[in-house]
């Protein structure tokens, strides 16, 4: 039933524009990112993602706790499928999420990634002007929902999780299993198995649940569908150079480079972007206090 609801999630979404329509750069038939509007009149809509968020003008929100997830550490055979947009691993387990002021409880249908070229500047929201090399989103569904068009009838019917990609000097190993896989299919779009993975391993080793942003938006790919609660966490998971680049390697069906798979950022309209009242911002808050302390008192030695 998990494998049926993410293949539905990939068909829902591509069958309402073809590869002919939409492309994330313009070439021949194909709109880019920036006409996507005429193809999907959403897409010029007011609750877009991605976004820039501007740390300082985000609003501390004491309601956003650490999340609860059950199951994302169960370990479950899946699939990888590579097409002409991006790489997506279906998440073939009884996971759920709840808590993070989240309104509901939620599953997870399935993770991607989005990327720029040869492993510089290619996710999709930004911090404060900065893009970082990749980006990879967790796509959830409430849990009493079984298709996608009961959840887009909801404004909060789908949550995701972005998490970012930076470079380190070292690789990531929890990354071998996926990119093994996608080696067999680098010249084409396709899909191949991937044996003894989690919903966890590629993200939450590496990052703190309790440090995040929040706010209501979009898909963002068409039909751009306004019923996301976006959490974005703040703390990247490192990836070797070596491993970013890998996935600039990829071809597109025309055997042209798959790279520069991200949607620009879209205008906010006014929406407020919130903060967790995590212990990074409680660290950063505590260091201010003492650094104040300190001069104080040795301004008070003289």
């Amino acid at each position: 039933m998990k494998s049926l609801i993410s293949l539905c999630l990939l068909s829902f979404i591509l069958h309402l524009s073809s590869c002919a329509d939409w492309c994330y750069q313009t070439k021949g038939d194909c709109k880019g990112a920036e006409n996507w509007k005429d193809i999907n009149a959403e897409c010029g809509g007011k609750r877009q993602s991605p976004i820039n968020i501007v740390t300082k003008t985000t609003e501390l929100d004491k309601r956003l706790t650490p999340f609860t997830l059950n199951g994302y550490q169960t370990v479950f055979d899946s699939t990888v499928k590579k097409n002409n947009y991006t790489v997506e691993v279906a998440i073939n387990t009884t996971a759920t999420i709840s808590g993070g002021n989240l309104e509901d409880t939620y599953k997870p249908l399935q993770f991607h990634l989005h990327w720029g070229t040869n492993g510089v500047q290619g996710s999709e929201h930004t911090i404060d002007g900065e893009q970082y090399p990749m980006e990879l989103h967790i796509v959830h569904i409430k849990q009493k929902y079984n298709t996608l068009q009961e959840a887009f009838t909801d404004p909060s019917g789908l949550a995701a999780f972005g998490f970012f990609l930076e470079e380190s000097n070292s690789n990531n190993t929890n990354f071998d299993s996926l990119i093994d896989a996608l080696g067999s299919m680098q010249n084409k779009s396709g899909s191949v198995s991937i044996r003894n993975i989690s919903a966890s391993q590629f993200v939450l080793p590496e990052v703190n649940l309790s440090s995040y942003y929040r706010y209501n938006g979009s898909l963002t790919i068409p039909n751009c569908g306004e019923s996301v609660i976006w959490t974005v966490f703040e703390k990247p998971v490192p990836l070797s150079k070596t491993q970013l680049q890998f996935f600039s390697s990829l071809k597109l069906d025309d055997g042209t480079p798959m790279v520069g798979t991200f949607r620009p950022v879209q205008l906010r309209y006014g929406r407020t972007v919130y903060r967790s009242s995590s212990p990074a911002v409680l660290a950063s808050v505590v260091l201010l206090f003492v650094s104040i302390t300190t001069t104080w008192s040795l301004s008070h030695l003289y």
